[in-house]
């Protein structure tokens, strides 16, 4: 089933300025926050219905674009919201259960990738920003393998057990870290081509 853990059942004035994605793209401000993006993580998120390779989807790098370039309470709630939606479609495809307790793993590891997100909400970096994705894909390697070893009974409910478990699962990691990274260039790359974009050609709306 997609998005599973790794282991199968992303005061110097002359102070010189970050590197950005978009070369002539000034900081990010709150201003800049609007449709585009929330398009962009509604879209992010329901297309890990697609067709994928195991591991390879877009839940990581989506929430931690909703926290970098949504506000609070839509980055906190759009993600999660269209995953309680999409989860029991994925269920019933797989014939698996829509809700599980290892889902409450799932879940809060995206939360983490929000508020993540939310320390990188005020740059274009490529660096901070990239950082930020490898950040996510550790914390949902380690957040749902966790998940894995608590909630089922593959592996002993000891500390060998647990470490069992993260050796199982280092081998799938790396498509984890490969989506995130992909991504999250896609996501941040097209927000601030559209954004430029919707300026240049002075659209009614704000990005």
């Amino acid at each position: 089933m997609p998005d599973m853990p790794a282991f199968p059942l992303n005061a110097d004035n002359e102070a010189k300025p970050e590197r950005l994605l978009e070369p002539s793209a000034a900081p990010i401000r709150a201003s800049t926050r609007g449709p585009i993006a929330l398009i962009l993580t509604v879209v992010g998120v329901l297309s890990r219905l697609l067709p994928h390779p195991p591991n390879f989807a877009p839940v990581d790098s989506v929430s931690l674009f909703a926290g970098a370039r949504l506000s609070a309470w839509q980055a906190y709630l759009v993600p999660l919201a269209i995953m309680t939606i999409t989860d029991p479609i994925l269920a019933l495809y797989y014939g698996v259960h829509p809700f599980t307790r290892w889902q409450l793993f799932t879940y809060s590891s995206l939360l983490i990738c929000v508020w993540i997100g939310r320390r990188v909400r005020s740059t274009q970096s490529y660096w901070r920003i990239g950082t930020a994705a490898v950040a996510c894909s550790v914390v949902f390697f380690a957040i749902t393998n966790f998940g894995v070893w608590a909630t089922s009974s593959q592996f002993s409910a000891t500390s060998a057990g647990l470490f069992q478990c993260y050796v199982f699962a280092l081998p799938f990691y790396k498509w984890t870290l490969a989506s995130d990274l992909f991504y999250t260039a896609v996501l941040f790359s097209l927000h601030a081509w559209l954004s430029r974009l919707a300026a240049a050609r002075r659209l009614p709306i704000t990005a």
